[in-house]
């Protein structure tokens, strides 16, 4: 008798245990789901710090994800994208960063869209340099420039404050990759011979640094890129090189940059666990001249870039209303009212 109580007392023992396994599990995947952590790559430019924004919001308020954004240089969050330290990476520059082909090549970040492929980048100058501009009292310094070599019939227009009877061009930050593929034009082009190449230091020094001289009127020429809040609120002009082809790109640089597929992605682990954010981010699609537009406005309302996601939120609903379902987008769509 007594055999067959303790048979008895231990069965229900393990059934309770069992229970109480079983309402934890689904108590720790329900808070999981709810409190699941989606970060970032903020990589320090304006246009990839927008989508960040406009994609966390939906994010957050659509589907329920909490949003952290982490700050650092293209090459390093790259790298912590492929250890699954950064999940979501917006606006990826494939041909600037060879660190990027080696984890899409061994499976640990995925590409699951392309955010935007209108885009350019080179030296650039104001407009008005070339053309003048009759309304601002301007006159075309340097007419016959178009192109990167050109540059060297003009290095008095530029001059290098630190460096008398030298010109300066303005590069990349050395933290981008892309600096040191204007450093090897630069030097092919002869550029060497009578300029300087000017660290800018970052992005917003970069930019400061172009917007001080064309509200100025002054000549400046330097790396640029399009879409850029610059570009989409100054007239600025990219000077030609070679069209692009592939065998002159790898002999050291002698052509134009290449159009690229910018990209967006996610870690290995996002992409198999998460197919909702997989599919809005697979859907997510702009263009240069929104880019622009949507930057020029946060510039020229001193928005910073929260409130000019939930400007473009509110402004391009016809854009991002593709993304997501209808319940989602009533559910965003609510919290911006």
């Amino acid at each position: 008798m007594k055999k067959v109580l303790i048979v008895i007392l231990a069965l229900i023992l393990l059934i309770s245990l069992a229970g109480c396994g079983t309402t934890n599990e689904v108590k720790k995947d329900s808070t999981t789901e709810v409190n699941k952590k989606l970060v970032f790559a903020d990589a320090s430019w304006d246009s990839i710090r927008l989508h960040n924004a406009v994609a966390g919001y939906i994010l957050e308020k659509g589907y329920g994800y909490e949003i952290e954004m982490i700050p650092g240089s293209s090459p390093n969050l790259i790298t912590a994208h492929a250890k699954g330290d950064v999940n979501i990476f917006m606006e990826n520059w494939p041909d600037n960063l060879e660190s990027y082909h080696t984890a899409v090549k061994d499976g640990s970040i995925v590409e699951v869209g392309v955010n935007f492929d209108d885009n350019a980048q080179g030296f650039y100058v104001p407009k008005y340099l070339i053309e003048g501009d009759e309304s601002r009292g301007i006159k075309a310094l340097a007419p016959d420039l178009k192109t990167v070599e050109d540059l060297n019939k003009y290095s008095e227009l530029f001059p290098d404050q630190e460096d008398p009877g030298m010109g300066a061009i303005v590069n990349a930050p050395p933290s981008w990759a892309v600096s040191e593929v204007m450093e090897a034009k630069y030097k092919l082009y002869g550029l060497d011979k009578k300029f300087n190449l000017v660290s800018s230091g970052s992005d917003s020094a970069l930019s400061a640094s172009l917007s001080a001289a064309y509200e100025k009127g002054k000549p400046w020429v330097g790396y640029y890129w399009e879409p850029t809040w610059v570009s989409g609120k100054y007239e600025i002009v990219r000077l030609g090189e070679a069209p692009f082809d592939q065998a002159l790109w790898d002999d050291g640089y002698k052509c134009e940059f290449k159009t690229v597929d910018c990209t967006i992605t996610v870690d290995k682990a996002t992409y198999e666990n998460d197919p909702d954010v997989v599919e809005f981010l697979s859907k997510y699609k702009t263009n240069s001249l929104l880019i622009s537009e949507s930057l020029a406005y946060m510039m020229n309302n001193d928005a910073d870039i929260n409130e000019t996601a939930k400007w473009f939120l509110e402004e391009k609903q016809d854009v991002w209303k593709q993304w997501v379902s209808e319940d989602i987008y009533k559910k965003v769509l609510a919290t911006l009212k």
